[in-house]
């Protein structure tokens, strides 16, 4: 009970004492952050600061001076006082925390200061222990040491800043002297486009009106394509709404003018798509075609084959198996070779097998080339296009009856290319020419 007493009676003490003085409170105030001095201290360690107040014991910061009296720890002081409890001093340095003993010896193991009683104990009676005194005095050798170490690490740093500032001071200059020359170079230039500008604008100006006249044209060109559709699907719509005898009275003429429709859309378009196969009996003999006629590739030596009326023997050609006379259909070509050149698009029948003939609608093909980067339509002249990605599917869409064949890029179907609209008179076959490495897959 006595040490339980004595211990009540230490935290008693403790709590009447001031931080900073460490006697019995005088006066004491709370400040902002809850910790409690004699007024005196608090003002003094305040002294001379107009703003920012840190607390003396765990450092918060107070925007004021915002003291407040505190009666009920006065009213503690004052018992502490009656019960004659001194307050509390300062712990004695350099003390053994276990032992309350001077600390007079340096344990090399742990690195750390003990005590005699220390030194006798299990935890360090096999270490090696020697006084402060030789500890720090070998300590002191090694610091020493690794003090000249370091300052000559620092010398070489200063010389090696020095350098470099030297070095970029160099460089600034060259710099600068470069801006100069070619501040006089921009100069003139400036100068020069200055001429120009009106010369420029003026042919700007130009262009742009051309621009404004071909966009109008489109666009008058797509509303009469609008109104058109829009006429005919009411009229679709009104006819499915009617008895079955009036919708089938005139549903021939209904459906012609529906087939004369030029499809746009890429997903109409898409529906058309029909299974296509190479022809061996047209194929080129340096064309290798696979086993179920979907693939084709060029090879350096020519095959034993016949030559029958068929097949092509001056150009690297080959047509599908399919050939067409009425409707719409589409169909896709990978192109899976990078090198080389490659043509898809349709053939007529009476495209010449032996011998020369146009790569155009007069020599009777519509197709697109490519070779590496570059594609063309073979058209005549020739048309250079410049799609917005690189195309590895081609989709190939054939409307017989409208005259027309396009070309797009089968992944965005982005449309590259739309010959413009002829009568086809001939069976149409799709058309394809390799040279150089290119290879081709019907997808």
């Amino acid at each position: 009970m006595a040490a339980v007493a004595a211990a009540q009676l230490g935290k008693l003490q403790e709590e009447a004492t001031c931080s900073i003085c460490l006697e019995y409170f005088t006066d004491p105030v709370m400040i902002d952050c809850g910790h409690n001095f004699c007024r005196s201290c608090i003002t003094q360690s305040w002294e001379g600061r107009d703003g920012n107040f840190p607390c003396p014991q765990c450092r918060e910061i107070s925007s004021g001076r915002n003291i407040r009296p505190n009666r009920q720890l006065g009213n503690v002081v004052e018992i502490a006082k009656e019960l004659h409890l001194p307050p509390v001093k300062p712990r004695e340095e350099n003390l053994c925390e276990k032992h309350d003993e001077k600390l007079r010896l340096f344990c090399a193991e742990d690195q750390r200061l003990i005590c005699w009683v220390c030194r006798e104990s299990k935890e360090h009676k096999t270490h090696s222990a020697s006084p402060i005194e030789e500890a720090a005095e070998e300590h002191k050798v090694n610091l020493q040491e690794w003090l000249r170490l370091l300052k000559k690490e620092e010398e070489y740093f200063l010389e090696s800043k020095v350098k470099e500032e030297e070095q970029y001071k160099t460089m600034r200059s060259k710099l600068r002297t470069e801006k100069k020359k070619y501040e006089s170079e921009f100069e003139k230039l400036r100068q020069l486009l200055k001429e120009n500008e009106q010369t420029l604008h003026k042919k700007l100006e130009e262009m742009e009106k051309k621009i404004t006249m071909v966009e109008n044209a489109k666009i008058s060109k797509l509303s009469n394509e609008i109104t058109s559709l829009n006429a005919l699907i009411t009229e679709i719509e009104k006819k499915c709404e009617v008895p079955v005898w009036e919708l089938l009275k005139d549903v021939r003429s209904t459906l012609s003018r529906c087939n004369n429709v030029k499809m746009q859309c890429p997903e109409v378009v898409k529906s058309y798509k029909v299974m296509v196969t190479l022809d061996p009996d047209t194929a080129h003999p340096r064309l290798l075609l696979s086993e179920v006629q979907r693939r084709v590739r060029g090879t350096d030596t020519a095959q034993p084959l016949p030559n029958t009326p068929k097949r092509f023997t001056n150009y690297y050609c080959v047509l599908g198996s399919e050939g067409f006379t009425s409707g719409r259909h589409y169909w896709e070509v990978q192109v899976l070779q990078k090198g080389g050149t490659w043509h898809v698009g349709v053939a007529a029948e009476s495209v010449n097998r032996k011998g020369v003939f146009s790569w155009s609608p007069e020599g009777g093909v519509w197709a697109v080339r490519g070779w590496k980067s570059l594609y063309k339509a073979l058209s005549y002249p020739e048309t250079t296009l410049y799609p917005r990605e690189k195309p590895h599917k081609l989709g190939v869409y054939l409307d017989y009856e409208g005259g027309r064949l396009s070309l797009y890029n089968a992944d965005s179907m982005e449309l590259l290319y739309s010959f413009p609209q002829a009568p086809f008179t001939q069976r149409l076959f799709p058309y394809f020419y390799l040279w150089g490495g290119a290879e081709l897959k019907l997808v």
